[in-house]
């Protein structure tokens, strides 16, 4: 889901993690695609706010043409924000979640972003939602985001990212059936004690 190379390089050679990625994927012939943004406006955020059964739905930042990144819409029905965090574990099926704000604050209007969403908040602020669900919130950004009215829930950028393997498993199943089709096995990459 994620691009391999996050700023350029100027030379592969097998002296750092990167290049020797690279050259197992030359060594073995494999096209390497990374759809990350393109997917995130254009499945991912309604992936994220359909299996949290949101309605009503906008897009919280407009990117072009009426597409654009996360979702802002009306949770299934009013209810804490402990509430929704259990929601979100099981929406997602994750473990846990991180709660900044009272938990029995009650919420209705929500906001979801994949990833890492704390550079959104301005946008979650401006459509009115009570709680966003993210992951990647640091300490000062959630008690921030507390004192001006909005709520969160953390479930962490794996968590809410985690869910792109599943639902591409299935576009590519549907659009070639005659192709074996293997999926990564969902395994966070840390472990909480």
């Amino acid at each position: 889901h994620h691009p391999m190379l996050f700023s350029a390089i100027k030379r592969v050679t097998d002296q750092d993690m990167n290049g020797r990625r690279l050259l197992e994927l030359i060594r073995n012939d494999i096209s390497y695609y990374a759809m990350h943004t393109n997917y995130d406006t254009r499945g991912m955020a309604d992936l994220a706010a359909r299996l949290m059964g949101l309605t009503e739905c906008a897009v919280l930042e407009e990117v072009k043409d009426g597409e654009g990144i996360g979702r802002v819409g009306k949770l299934p029905h009013p209810m804490t924000l402990r509430e929704c965090g259990e929601q979100v574990k099981m929406a997602y099926g994750i473990p846990n979640v991180r709660l900044f704000g009272d938990p029995d604050t009650q919420v209705e209007k929500a906001a979801i972003c994949t990833g890492s969403g704390k550079s959104m908040i301005p946008d979650v602020l401006a459509k009115g939602a009570q709680v966003y669900i993210t992951g990647d919130i640091d300490h000062h950004t959630g008690i921030d985001a507390v004192a001006q009215g909005l709520t969160i829930v953390d479930a962490g950028h794996y968590g809410t990212e985690y869910i792109f393997m599943k639902a591409m498993e299935n576009v590519l199943k549907e659009q070639y059936p005659n192709l074996q089709i293997t999926c990564a096995k969902v395994q966070s990459p840390y472990m909480i004690l």
